[in-house]
């Protein structure tokens, strides 16, 4: 068993703040009055409660960087040199990091501090990892998501949010986890003196596994997590010495795709107390090997079903006797998490700095507009906040919309650059812009009818558009309309820098229309750890568009018949066409039914070259051995397609039928050379 000595009052230590123009701001000793410790933020000096709070192994509690420099970081280069550094820091993440290479997980070392500011710092494509004897580490109030490789219960990707193999003295706290390849936390190889608190995990296939040893040694508390949209490893504890489990909800969400194996489980040796949590529909609520211990009070189960259970042999433990905790009532828990778990705006923001300097890359804040249908927001559509956005808006807005379907079409003007459409809840799922319009639906005034570009139910003009965290569908009935033209647009965009980050783009025919201002104007999309949904030349258009780290979802016909195509460019000559990367093609259809492109020669024209390029990208067998074809007339050997690089039942060799590029071609068609200068960065 392991030993413990109570956890001793933290003494916080004096910090010294300026700003500099490498960081944020950050403690540089003898250049600005001392400032104390009283006089930072709250969350700049927190230590972590549970086992984490508990002495031992040579560490007095939890603390992370404090007494460190303070560092505000923005991109993966500095993340990485200060996470990795031997030195204290407490390192603010101000921005959303894409990490390179996809999965890639940083390397953090003892005594770190890594702390979202408010709701905006997030890790995109990548996670932490926290070898052996790492220690003292707190991570708080981060967005971590988007490594999912497109395969739901994934054993060739091992992308986790955090990954920790023997650490001890770890505080997870007020995180959003999800959507990654592997396990969302996974703490392994007797990683102990750990607290995971006031998370939100989801939309993942396995939520927090621990264990992967044979040793009985580890403490562990869990409390406070919302976990939802998950199948399994709720969490799963295995030869855990002391697991201490309250006031968790555990919520299998009715409606999707995602049914949970169980909840809570007890495995191998460990001696696990369940208190105060509540189980929403989850099957097989608790469980436990034959071989470990599990003792239950207060909990509540609604909607659950199968094994629930509790019991065995081994020696009962008091949680109380290694640290104070106060329990909530379990009815309580799922209001209290649903608004009080994941990421808060007061933690990691700046209410005291002794520094007042600025410098000319300081830009404005962002305007948030809030849209709700139930009236708790300024407006009750989406289209309401837009219009409210005002003529030439020099800055970003942002339209923070909660979760919600609001059928409805949405227009952003292209006098009203710089606006972010941003779902609210904690799931792209939550929040769904939805209508159904079709080429061939009459307009209300009998004016005649939509048009394929008319049909879209989200309409982007403006440029330096954004969207991310939510659904954007077009559920047009094609059975039901099968006398009227069947192209239905969910997205349209004919703006120049539109950046679609952690969406879901839903159709059939026709779903997502990258367009531009005009056939001689620069039009760049760039998508990201998103999903496109649909059947036929469902990414279609003449802008220069990349989508990146997502998932292509192949969709059956109306009647139940396979057979389509991806894309549909109607590329400009000279400029660059669709580029698909670092991605997976996959769906519920026929293999061998679809092709990945054809030439679109919009209105004949003659001039056009169109280009598709998949490279690195993931193809199920639903994609044909000769994977593009012609369009009205035009061959597709006198345009721009290729690949490179792909995987998978659906990739071949080199063929007539099927160009590869070189490596020197490749080198000339990365994501980089399509954005031509431009990074996107969420805002």
């Amino acid at each position: 068993m392991a030993q413990h000595r109570r956890r001793k009052l933290a003494i916080a230590v004096p910090l010294v703040l300026a700003a500099t123009s490498a960081v944020g701001y950050a403690l540089l000793p003898g250049t600005q009055p001392k400032a104390s410790a009283a006089a930072l933020p709250a969350w700049a000096t927190a230590t972590a409660d549970g086992f984490a709070s508990v002495d031992a192994l040579g560490q007095n509690g939890t603390y992370g960087g404090r007494g460190g420099q303070i560092v505000t970081v923005r991109t993966a280069a500095d993340l990485e040199k200060y996470a990795t550094s031997a030195d204290p820091y407490v390192i603010v993440v101000a921005a959303a990091i894409n990490i390179d290479p996809v999965g890639k997980e940083i390397k953090v070392q003892s005594d770190k501090t890594i702390v979202g500011s408010g709701t905006a710092g997030q890790i995109v494509g990548g996670g932490f990892f926290l070898g052996q004897g790492v220690h003292n580490v707190i991570i708080r109030n981060l967005t971590i998501r988007d490594t999912y490789q497109g395969t739901w219960n994934d054993k060739e990707h091992d992308f986790d949010g955090i990954q920790m193999d023997g650490a001890h003295h770890v505080w997870i706290d007020h995180n959003d986890i999800r959507h990654m390849a592997d396990g969302l936390i996974d703490s392994r190889k007797d990683t102990t003196y750990l607290t995971v608190s006031w998370n939100k995990l989801s939309q993942d296939n396995k939520a927090f596994g621990i264990g992967w040893t044979d040793n009985v040694t580890a403490d562990i508390t869990v409390h406070h997590n919302w976990i939802r949209e998950t199948e399994q490893r709720n969490p799963s504890t295995d030869n855990v010495a002391h697991a201490h489990l309250y006031n968790n909800y555990l919520e299998d969400v009715p409606g999707t795709d995602i049914t949970s194996s169980y909840g809570d489980y007890s495995r191998g040796r460990t001696n696990m107390v369940l208190e105060n949590s509540y189980f929403q529909g989850v099957n097989n609520p608790v469980i436990r090997d034959s071989t470990a211990t599990l003792v239950q009070r207060g909990s509540v189960f609604s909607g659950t079903g199968g094994r629930n259970e509790s019991g065995g042999s081994g020696a009962s433990w008091n949680p109380k006797s290694y640290y104070a905790y106060t329990l909530d009532k379990a009815a309580d828990v799922p209001a209290l998490l649903k608004s009080g778990a994941g990421p808060r705006s007061s933690i990691g923001t700046t209410a005291t700095t002794t520094s007042t300097t600025t410098t000319s890359t300081t830009t404005a804040a962002a305007t948030t507009l809030t849209v709700a249908q139930d009236g708790s927001g300024q407006y009750r559509t989406v289209q309401a906040a837009v219009d409210a956005v005002p003529a030439n808006n020099p800055s970003r807005v942002v339209i923070s919309v909660k979760p919600g379907t609001y059928r409805e079409l949405v227009k952003v003007p292209a006098n009203k650059p710089h606006v972010t459409i941003q779902g609210a809840g904690g799931s792209r799922k939550d929040t769904v812009i939805v209508y159904n319009n079709a080429s061939g639906t009459r307009k209300p005034d009998g004016s005649g009818t939509y048009g394929t570009g008319g049909s879209a139910t989200v309409a982007v003009d403006a440029d330096d558009f954004q969207a991310r965290n939510l659904t954007i569908s077009n559920d047009f009935d094609e059975a039901a309309h099968q006398d009227i033209a069947q192209q239905a647009v969910a997205l349209r965009t004919s703006a120049d820098k539109v950046f679609l980050d952690g969406v879901i783009v839903s159709g059939d025919q026709d779903t997502l229309l990258v367009d531009t201002a005009a056939k001689d104007k620069l039009g760049r999309v760039y998508m990201a750890n998103s999903y496109v949904i649909g059947n036929v030349d469902f990414i279609f258009g003449r802008a220069t568009a990349v989508i990146d780290k997502s998932v292509i979802t192949l969709k059956k016909r109306w009647n139940g018949t396979s057979a389509g195509y991806v894309t549909a460019p109607s590329t400009a000559a000279g400029r660059k066409g669709i580029l698909i990367a670092n991605s997976t093609v996959n769906g519920d259809v026929s293999d061998r039914s679809f092709y990945l492109g054809r030439p679109w020669h919009a209105g004949g024209d003659a001039t056009l070259d169109p280009q598709t390029t998949v490279r690195n990208t993931s193809l199920s067998a639903a994609i044909r051995t000769a994977p593009w074809t012609d369009m009205s007339g035009f061959s597709w050997k006198d345009d721009r397609f290729a690949e490179y690089k792909n995987t998978g039942a659906g990739s071949g060799a080199a063929s007539s039928d099927r160009p590869q590029l070189t490596d020197a071609q490749a080198a000339d068609q990365e994501v980089a050379d399509w954005l031509a200068g431009w990074t996107p960065t969420p805002s």
